[in-house]
């Protein structure tokens, strides 16, 4: 199955790419700083709290943390098929990187309001959140955001937890890649992703464990995760915007040349 032409043009230019002038280079620079800026002093707030205590999921209960892996799968897969359905009504009224922070806050403080089992239970609505965030970000840099190509790269903004140099971001590998659309190719995404959504949740519900303080904490995670991945949708939405007309591996190269410039020590627990 492959995009419909007069949606989505495609990524692999038909014609040989042009060289990157001024403007692009200055546009590749801008998204290698908002990727590094992405796991900025928010993010690594999280993380840092997290390793007071070792490590966030050690703070849940055995057969929770068992658990989260199953759940992220089922909270991906609700969210991708949630996500290839229309999005009128209130799904078209929340049109900003803005309104997607403030719903998944309100949504992550009634999670924590009853500890572990609300929080669970919040799991997927704060999923579906992102999912549309990082769907409305797609949009954004001229991408139809129903299409199943669309939204299988929207899957793969979730595999970046930005918990260390080992995930470092955007994978440029697949800012041109042609992702599999068949049941079977989506399910396999997932499963490649979930593990690493799963360390996510896992410090999410670790902090909205506790009743009422939850609700705290579950409000600052939700704006903290939704703030991440749109940052990384809009890095990796427009490195493919770029690389439709100037080519995936001068884009490339170029962005890791700048992102390479970018250096710094990041706060550790």
């Amino acid at each position: 199955m492959t995009a419909d032409p007069d949606t989505m043009r495609d990524i692999t230019p038909r014609t040989p790419p042009a060289p990157l002038n001024e403007a692009e280079r200055a546009r590749i620079k801008a998204l290698a700083a908002r990727q590094h800026a992405a796991s900025g002093v928010l993010m690594q707030v999280v993380t840092f709290l997290g390793g007071q205590v070792e490590d966030g999921l050690k703070l849940l209960p055995d057969t929770t943390r068992t658990r989260l892996d199953g759940a992220a799968v089922r909270a991906l897969r609700a969210s991708y098929d949630a996500a290839g359905r229309s999005r009128g009504g209130i799904g078209r009224a929340v049109a900003s990187d803005r309104a997607h922070k403030a719903l998944a806050s309100v949504s992550g403080a009634i999670g924590g309001l009853g500890g572990l089992p609300t929080a669970l239970a919040e799991l997927p609505i704060a999923t579906t959140m992102i999912f549309r965030a990082v769907q409305h970000v797609a949009e954004t840099h001229g991408e139809d955001p129903t299409a199943p190509e669309t939204r299988a790269q929207c899957l793969m903004v979730f595999g970046k937890g930005g918990h260390g140099k080992e995930d470092d971001g955007v994978d440029t590998s697949f800012i041109g890649a042609r992702i599999g659309l068949s049941g079977a190719a989506i399910n396999k995404l997932i499963s490649k992703v979930a593990p690493q959504f799963a360390t996510v949740l896992g410090q999410k519900l670790a902090g909205q464990a506790v009743p009422i303080l939850g609700a705290a904490a579950g409000a600052g995670t939700n704006y903290t995760f939704v703030s991440y991945y749109t940052d990384i949708a809009h890095v990796h939405f427009g490195l493919r915007s770029l690389a439709r007309d100037f080519g995936e591996n001068e884009v490339a190269d170029a962005f890791h040349e700048e992102l390479s410039k970018l250096t710094g020590p990041l706060l550790k627990a």
